[in-house]
């Protein structure tokens, strides 16, 4: 990867070799980073700099976002920050504005932002503030963004859009509105990748696991315990929840989508440690076939052989 990290929050570049290119991977390119003051966003933040790119550093604690910031132009990088939640229309307009004002153009667009679900939420206890709060940290942050960013680039025709979502989407770790919110922008972004297509602009998603302030703490492992006592986890997948990576593990699949080296688009991506996989992109299973056309339809007592079948 680009940067050869010297610090929890610092990185110091390298001058020889693969890695002359790699810092140059992103240069001239002007990114946002959503979420980009803290834990995975703000190592994404620092990578894409460290390769080259100007960078707009997003996040709700304006002191967090110009601290990554300073940290950046710190170590020779080029970055700003601005601070607030682009959840709002007029803030997403903004943020994206204030990318193509400082550096002339928006190339990539990275989001990161996310809240967690409060431990022991379940569609049996969660209200709707709640689950609209979810959907609207994870979902709607991203629709507005892009929404934002999608028609500059379409305009460059050229653009990377890079979306968070997590392993969490499948259900596997509980929640109502979390995994909602996250399949959901799997989703979206592949409709997005098919969208922008014509446009020159992709889209992908990472599912990244690091260990970051809401994958940390006696909460987060009083949940992680709780999971595995309910069935939902097993030992392994308990373990490793338990022994994340770094943020700094993460970020360079980011960079990689970012950068023309990368021409893939509407994939989900896991980047976790030194584990790397891609969701493929199944269709249905097959349980049976009848022709509608001089066949009556279904009758439930076949449906529920041809289904236990394939469950068994």
């Amino acid at each position: 990867m680009c940067p050869d990290y010297s610090s929890t929050l610092g990185w110091a570049q390298r001058a020889t070799g693969a890695a002359v290119t790699e810092q140059l991977l992103l240069e001239g390119r002007a990114a946002v980073v959503v979420g980009g003051s803290r834990g995975i966003g703000r190592a994404v933040s620092e990578l894409l700099a460290a390769c080259g790119a100007d960078v707009v550093v997003n996040g709700r604690d304006p002191t967090a976002a110009a601290d990554a910031a300073s940290d950046i132009t710190g170590h020779g990088g080029r970055a700003i920050a601005h601070a607030g939640s682009p959840v709002d229309e007029a803030a997403a307009d903004r943020l994206i504005d204030s990318c193509v004002r400082e550096f002339g153009r928006i190339d990539i667009l990275v989001n990161c932002a996310g809240i967690p679900e409060p431990r022991g939420s379940s569609i049996l206890n969660i209200t709707t503030a709640e689950f609209a709060g979810l959907l609207e940290a994870h979902l709607w942050t991203v629709f507005q963004t892009c929404r934002a960013a999608a028609p500059r680039m379409a305009e460059q025709r050229s653009g990377a859009i890079i979306n968070t979502s997590s392993i969490a989407f499948r259900g596997d770790y509980g929640g109502t509105g979390y995994p909602a919110g996250k399949g959901a922008v799997n989703g979206f972004t592949m409709a997005l990748a098919a969208d922008l297509k014509v446009h020159g602009v992709r889209a992908n998603v990472v599912c990244p696991g690091a260990k970051t302030r809401l994958s940390s703490g006696p909460d987060y492992e009083a949940q992680i315990a709780d999971l595995h006592r309910r069935g939902l986890l097993d030992d392994a997948t308990m373990q490793l929840s338990l022994d994340a990576p770094p943020p700094e593990h993460a970020a360079p699949i980011y960079a990689y989508l970012a950068s023309d080296m990368a021409t893939v688009s509407g994939e989900i991506f896991v980047a976790a440690g030194g584990f790397v996989g891609r969701f493929d992109r199944t269709g249905p299973t097959m349980l049976g076939y009848r022709d509608h056309n001089v066949n009556q339809p279904w009758s439930i007592t076949e449906l529920q052989m041809i289904t236990q079948e394939r469950s068994q």
